[in-house]
């Protein structure tokens, strides 16, 4: 890693910590090592070989594996653990407190919310929006706040919604505009409002002709 780098921003100025890994580009009008109002743990752990766009804050307090790539105007909060290979692109905000895998790519316009866990090998589409609040308003909301489980190698497609607590199985494909309301089950073709599984991934054939089965990598391992 490099040299620890204080952060001496504005009046964010705070005995911050920055490890940025070897090989990192940090383009102007970024920011790295935010200084919030919930700021708990003053260092910001970033891996080797990131590229951070213009436009993009990182908040202190969280630790984000080698890869990074962000895109213009992302947010990332503090308390995230996020891993390896890590793309978010444009005006795509993490919440704090999420855990996120390894190879995980994450669309322009995403909302991902406080205490959402995203595993290995997932893809977000652009617009998604996950929730967190089972009762908005609610003096004690607090106290049931979770945001999803998405498992390992989901696709989610545009526009969806997914609601708080739900967890959607590994190697499921979410379709377009979905609204996620109850659990998934694992290789599952699933959408609409509410969104229901409507035939298993396996099943899916690809109209182009490019090729016959769309998701044959992920066919292995999915019961």
């Amino acid at each position: 890693m490099k040299e620890d780098i204080e952060y001496l921003s504005g009046e964010n100025k705070m005995d911050t910590t920055i490890r940025l890994g070897e090989g990192a580009e940090v383009e102007e009008e970024a920011v790295i090592g935010y200084c919030g109002s919930r700021m708990v743990n003053p260092i910001l752990t970033i891996g080797e070989g990131a590229r951070i766009r213009r436009g993009t804050i990182i908040y202190t307090g969280s630790y984000i594996g080698t890869n990074l790539e962000t895109g213009h105007n992302v947010i990332i909060r503090e308390e995230n653990d996020i891993g390896d290979n890590f793309r978010i692109w444009n005006n795509s905000v993490i919440d704090y407190g999420c855990h996120i895998g390894n190879n995980v790519k994450i669309h322009n316009k995403v909302y991902i919310a406080q205490k959402s866990v995203i595993e290995d090998d997932v893809f977000i589409a652009p617009g998604v929006t996950f929730a967190n609040d089972m009762h908005p308003g609610c003096p004690e909301a607090l106290q049931c706040m979770l945001g999803p489980h998405v498992c390992r190698g989901v696709q989610i497609g545009v526009n969806s919604t997914l609601l708080p607590r739900v967890t959607i199985g590994e190697n499921s494909l979410i379709g377009a505009g979905s609204v996620v309301t109850k659990d998934l089950p694992p290789g599952g073709v699933a959408y609409g409002n509410p969104a229901r599984v409507m035939c298993r991934l396996e099943d899916l054939s690809c109209d182009t002709g490019i090729t016959d089965k769309p998701y044959t990598k992920l066919f292995f391992g999915v019961k």
